[in-house]
C-alpha cells in the first residue's frame, strides 16, 4: 500500500533499519535510532542503483513523490539519475574552486614572499573589504570590468586614488595568474586605470643645490645631540640608503673586513638582497660609534631603550632643527639628492639604480645580481663620499 503522512508520523525504530515501500521503486528507511531516510530503488542499464531523497519530515512524502517521477523522466531519457547528481555537485565544487576569492587567495599565498609584511597586510585588508563581499563568489571567468571598476571607483569616492589604482594592479596579477592556471581567459582589468584620475606623485623634498648641501653636511657635524644619532645623520648621505634601513641598521650585518654592509631580503622593500660598499669616511664613522653601541644590536639604538632603533621622526626633527625645512629636505631626499648628483656626474645609471636597490621587474634574475656591478659601484661609492667632503670644505 502507498505512504501516508498519518502513517509515516506512526511509524517506530525498530533493532535493524526498516524499509517502508511507498511505489514506483520509492521507500522510507527508518533507522534504529529514529532517523527517517527517502530512497529510490531502480535499474539503469542492467544495473540495480539506489539513490537518495533526504530525510523525512524535511522532504515530505509530496515532494518525495515528486523526486521519484523526475527521476524516471530522466531513466527514460536514458539519463541516470545518481550520475547527474554527482555532476552538478562536482560543476558547484569546480565553481567555488575557481572563485574569485579562493584564485586570489592563492596568488597571494603564491606571492607574499614578495611582498614587505605590512603591504601585505594592507593588500589582504583592501581586498577583504573591498573586492570581496561585491564578487568574491564569482566564477573568476565570470567577473567583468564593471565590477573591479565598481570596487576601485568606491576606494577613489574616499579620496584615496592611488589605493584605487593599486586595486586594479594586483587583480591584473590575479587575472593573469587565472589565465596560467586555466581558470580564465582574459584579463578584464586591462584599461581601467585610465577610469580614474591620474595619481598626483609627490616627490620628496631633496637637496640638489651644492652649497645648500655644503651647509647641510657641516651642520651635521656639528650637531650636538644623542650621539648615536648624529652618526645615523653623518651616514645618510654617505649609504643613502631607504630611511627605514638605515634606523634599522644592525651590527651583525656589517663586514668591516670586506667593506661591506650585507642587508637581508627580509628588510628590503623589494624582497632582495643587498649590498653596500663602505667608503673610508664610512668605515670611519663606524669606527667612532661602535664604542658606543657595538655589544648591542642595533648602530642607532633608542636613547630610551636598546631594544629598539631611534625613529625616523627624531632624525627629521634634528634635521629641522638644524635650519632645513620639510620643503628642501627629508630623510628620503639622501637618495634623491644621491641620484640626481651621481647621474649629473656621469655614472652610469645602472651602477646608480642598482646601488639605490630599486626594483627589478624579474624576481628570479634578481635574486642572483644583488652584486651586480659591485666593482664599479665601489668606486662609485668612494668618489661619492670624496665629493660630498669636497662640498662640505667649500664654505664659498
Amino acid at each position: 500500500m502507498p505512504l501516508t503522512d498519518t502513517a509515516i508520523r506512526a511509524l517506530k525504530p525498530a533493532e535493524k533499519s526498516t524499509k517502508y515501500f511507498d511505489g514506483g521503486g520509492l521507500y522510507l528507511e527508518v533507522a534504529p535510532g529514529g532517523g527517517k531516510w527517502w530512497r529510490l530503488k531502480y535499474r539503469f542499464q542492467g544495473k540495480e542503483k539506489r539513490i537518495s531523497f533526504g530525510v523525512y519530515p524535511t522532504i515530505g512524502l509530496k515532494e518525495a513523490r515528486e523526486r521519484r517521477e523526475e527521476a524516471k523522466r530522466l531513466i527514460a531519457q536514458g539519463v541516470d539519475p545518481s550520475a547527474q547528481r554527482q555532476a552538478i555537485k562536482a560543476s558547484f565544487t569546480s565553481a567555488e574552486a575557481d572563485s574569485f576569492e579562493v584564485v586570489t587567495r592563492e596568488w597571494f599565498d603564491k606571492h607574499v614572499v614578495n611582498l614587505a609584511p605590512s603591504y601585505a597586510k594592507k593588500v589582504r585588508s583592501l581586498f577583504d573589504r573591498q573586492i570581496f563581499p561585491a564578487v568574491g563568489a564569482k566564477p573568476i571567468a565570470e567577473v567583468e570590468p564593471t565590477d573591479i571598476l565598481n570596487a576601485a571607483r568606491r576606494v577613489e569616492q574616499t579620496g584615496a586614488i592611488e589605493t584605487a589604482h593599486r586595486l586594479i594592479q594586483i587583480c591584473g596579477q590575479v587575472f593573469r595568474y587565472a589565465i596560467a592556471t586555466g581558470r580564465t581567459k582574459y584579463d578584464v582589468s586591462t584599461g581601467l586605470h585610465a577610469a580614474l584620475p591620474k595619481v598626483n606623485v609627490k616627490h620628496m623634498a631633496a637637496l640638489t643645490d651644492k652649497k645648500r648641501i655644503g651647509q647641510l653636511l657641516r651642520a651635521i657635524d656639528t650637531y650636538g645631540g644623542f650621539f648615536p644619532m648624529r652618526c645615523a645623520l653623518r651616514l645618510a648621505p654617505l649609504l643613502f640608503v631607504r630611511p627605514g634601513e638605515l634606523q634599522k641598521a644592525e651590527w651583525a650585518e656589517f663586514d668591516l673586513t670586506a667593506k661591506e654592509w650585507r642587508l637581508p631580503a627580509s628588510k628590503m622593500k623589494m624582497r632582495q638582497r643587498h649590498i653596500v660598499p663602505l667608503s673610508r669616511q664610512t668605515l670611519s664613522i663606524l669606527a667612532e660609534l661602535q664604542p658606543y653601541t657595538g655589544n648591542g644590536r642595533f648602530l642607532f639604538p633608542s636613547i630610551r631603550t636598546e631594544a629598539k632603533p631611534i625613529s625616523i621622526e627624531s632624525m627629521l626633527v634634528a634635521i629641522r632643527s638644524m635650519g632645513f625645512t620639510k620643503d628642501e629636505m627629508t630623510m628620503h631626499g639622501f637618495r634623491g639628492m644621491a641620484s640626481t648628483l651621481l647621474n649629473e656626474m656621469g655614472y652610469n645609471r645602472d651602477w646608480i639604480e642598482r646601488q639605490l636597490a630599486h626594483g627589478e621587474r624579474d624576481h628570479v634574475r634578481a635574486a642572483y645580481n644583488y652584486a651586480e656591478h659591485l666593482p664599479e659601484r665601489r668606486r662609485m661609492m668612494q668618489n661619492w663620499a670624496d665629493y660630498l667632503d669636497s662640498l662640505k670644505a667649500a664654505k664659498d
